[in-house]
């Protein structure tokens, strides 16, 4: 399954967002990657907005398992202070899929 999702940056923390993004925890990578997440990626344009887009065979179940986790808890609690309303540890709004796309390979 595919999920997109968005949240909103807060402008004057971008650079520092991204900077921090760029040398994410090795052990916060395993444990996304243990807890079901793939081809999970984070886009951001320039007044903030975040889009994001994850891989996973039941999303929720992934959710959960990084919940449950010490090195999200501590992750979760550094970046809470980019974000503007709603942070990824309160669960964060999902997109609904209107086009995909797929391989020729892939069934339909």
């Amino acid at each position: 399954m595919r999920y997109c999702f968005n949240l909103q940056i807060r402008p004057d923390r971008l650079a520092e967002y991204v900077e921090r993004h760029q040398a994410v925890w090795p052990e916060m990578q395993d444990a996304l990657r243990a807890t079901g997440w793939r081809n999970y990626s984070l886009f951001l344009r320039a007044d903030g907005l975040l889009v994001g887009y994850v891989e996973a065979d039941d999303l929720a179940a992934s959710q959960a398992a990084m919940e449950a986790l010490d090195v999200n808890t501590r992750w979760q609690s550094e970046m809470a202070e980019f974000f503007v309303g709603t942070s990824p540890d309160e669960g964060f709004p999902l997109l609904t899929e209107v086009f995909h796309l797929s391989d020729p390979l892939e069934n339909p």
